[in-house]
């Protein structure tokens, strides 16, 4: 990694194995010149990421990979350290995420999947684009983008935690098709009338994040967060390198300047030993646990585990066991470089918690600030969607997103199989997208399969929605259900928040090579998001349509 200097960023070229190359070529090497602001705050990071897969890897297949100038974020206070090394190698880590394959009704009527309120994706590859470059296809998670962004779904008044509501469109990327877009709005609570906060903050101080956008950026987002906090609330800070320390035992929020002097003096050091820290961090948490509280760790960190036990499947495993006290698990990712993706998202997944990627105070301020309540408190647990298509009225079927969510037809009546939780105020977004009966799609007509000619045929019906979760701290999952009805509009008379969704969902498949987006190209992605930006309050819809311009100039395909 380099810092800035007097001389412009040179470019550096390396052939590597990328069996992960995206459809669209990779954006040349940008040279990012910082703003007076910046030049004097950050110290800048720079690198092309790769991914390491889970599956066994492909063929290697020689690709150009280019380095380009890096700059994180901005008003961090700091100043740029003056280094000549050459650009190097970036490690950072992604999960395999292959898209999700068109399906035959006829074969698989059901799509069974966990719900996903993680946003890290998004904030993650944001920070790419802005540095001048693609992302990685496989850090581009569809469903991490639409639900970045709150919609104004309806709410009605129910025994229910969240509404449900669908509504059906014509596809913008398919001839003939249809849209289904699910959306979930939970119950907005105002943090000052949650339950008893329990909190640790688990702080990586390792050397790997001694970087302007490392542990100065967790110190101010802990810094946001503390001032949050209510005299009831309690916070233990642990930090962690080449050893774990308790620095703050079980604070009151009441003592917001002791607790702020803890997190003002930390500093970067050492090596990386997670395993032992998160342990420690359960020990914590479990001496002051809260009955009927929120009781949750908060990891910041890089995810650059490289002391003890790094084991990605061992460490998922040990938070997927600990979720069982009571205790939630919130990853906060950090930096670039070395970025680990895969862990922070996976270990919030297994640990009940949910995933964010801090890239600047504006962001931190969204994640701990105005969405506290719902980065906190869980309103409905183990979320689990499951769609039977009509075989009479859909003859083809693809989900938008969630593949690393899915789950199996049996999973979704099973209560032992975890699955999502919603936060206060969260909203959930999921597409699917059809092919109606008699209508031409991704697959040809089987020769030997006939459409059955029962007369007890629902064509009214695209098909039945299924919907299980728990209340907090239950075992027992709630089941609700509503039909899909074939009544549809085209897609410029759709709310707002649905063609926006659609908007953003294009975009990321655009990212991930634009397979299933058609004659959809950017221009048009643009248009739909400009039309539909409505009312912005924090400029998050502004930004996404900078971003779309941005990936624009950056690929191969212009249109």
């Amino acid at each position: 990694m380099v810092g800035c200097s007097s001389d412009p960023v040179k470019q550096q070229v390396e052939v590597t194995d990328v069996s992960h190359v995206p459809v669209l070529s990779p954006a040349p090497a940008a040279i990012i010149s910082p703003s007076p602001v910046e030049a004097s705050s950050v110290k800048k990071r720079v690198g092309t990421s790769r991914t390491t897969k889970l599956s066994p890897a492909k063929s290697p297949q020689p690709r150009i990979q280019a380095y380009g100038g890096y700059t994180p974020f901005s008003g961090v206070s700091g100043s740029i350290r003056n280094e000549t090394t050459r650009l190097s190698q970036n490690t950072e880590k992604y999960q395999n995420s292959t898209v999700n394959p068109v399906k035959r009704v006829a074969d698989e009527p059901v799509s069974t999947f966990s719900i996903d309120v993680d946003t890290g994706s998004y904030s993650n590859t944001r920070r790419m684009l802005n540095a001048g470059r693609l992302p990685p296809v496989d850090a581009v998670r569809i469903e991490e983008f639409i639900n970045y962004f709150d919609y104004h779904y309806p709410q009605v008044n129910s025994a229910h935690p969240f509404t449900v509501n669908t509504e059906t469109v014509d596809s913008p990327w398919q001839p003939n098709a249809k849209l289904i877009r699910i959306g979930i709005k939970a119950n907005d609570i105002a943090y000052n009338q949650l339950p008893t906060a329990n909190l640790v903050f688990l702080v990586d101080v390792s050397g790997s994040m001694d970087s302007q956008d490392k542990l100065p950026l967790v110190k101010q987002t802990l810094r946001v967060l503390t001032e949050q906090l209510r005299p009831k609330d309690k916070v233990t800070i642990i930090t962690y390198a080449s050893g774990e320390q308790i620095v703050l035992p079980a604070t009151s929020g009441a003592e917001k300047q002791k607790i702020l002097n803890v997190i003002n003096q930390l500093q970067a050091r050492g090596a990386t030993s997670g395993e032992k820290a998160i342990q420690l961090a359960y020990q914590s948490a479990q001496s002051t646990f809260v009955k009927d509280g929120i009781n949750r760790i908060l990891i910041a960190t890089d995810g650059d585990f490289n002391v003890g036990i790094t084991d990605f499947n061992t460490l998922k495993g040990m938070v997927a066991e600990k979720r069982k006290s009571g205790i939630s698990f919130t990853a906060l990712g950090f930096g670039t470089g070395n970025y680990n993706e895969q862990l922070m998202e996976q270990l919030a997944d297994a640990g009940d918690g949910n995933y964010s990627y801090i890239d600047s105070e504006k962001e931190a301020k969204k994640v701990v600030q105005r969405q506290l309540s719902s980065t906190l408190a869980t309103v409905a647990q183990d979320v689990k969607i499951q769609m039977e298509f009509n075989p009479a009225t859909v003859k083809e079927y693809r989900l938008v997103g969630y593949e690393n969510r899915m789950l199996k037809q049996e999973d979704f009546n099973n209560d032992q199989v975890d699955a999502g939780d919603i936060g206060a105020g969260h909203t959930v977004t999921a597409i699917y997208e059809i092919i109606p009966v008699g209508q031409q799609g991704w697959l040809n007509d089987s020769r030997y399969q006939k459409e059955s000619t029962s007369t007890k045929q629902n064509k009214s019906e695209y098909g039945f929605l299924n919907l299980r979760y728990k209340k907090p701290n239950q075992s027992k999952s709630i089941l609700l259900n509503q039909p899909i009805s074939t009544q549809s509009i085209k897609l410029n008379q759709a709310s707002r928040d649905t063609q926006f969704a659609v908007a953003v969902a294009s975009f990321a498949q655009q990212l991930k090579g634009g397979q299933y987006n058609g004659i959809l190209g950017w221009d048009q992605i643009l248009k739909l998001a400009k039309a539909n930006k409505g009312k912005d309050e924090f400029e998050l819809r502004k930004e996404f349509i900078e971003l779309v311009g941005i990936g624009k100039s950056l690929s191969a395909s212009k249109q």
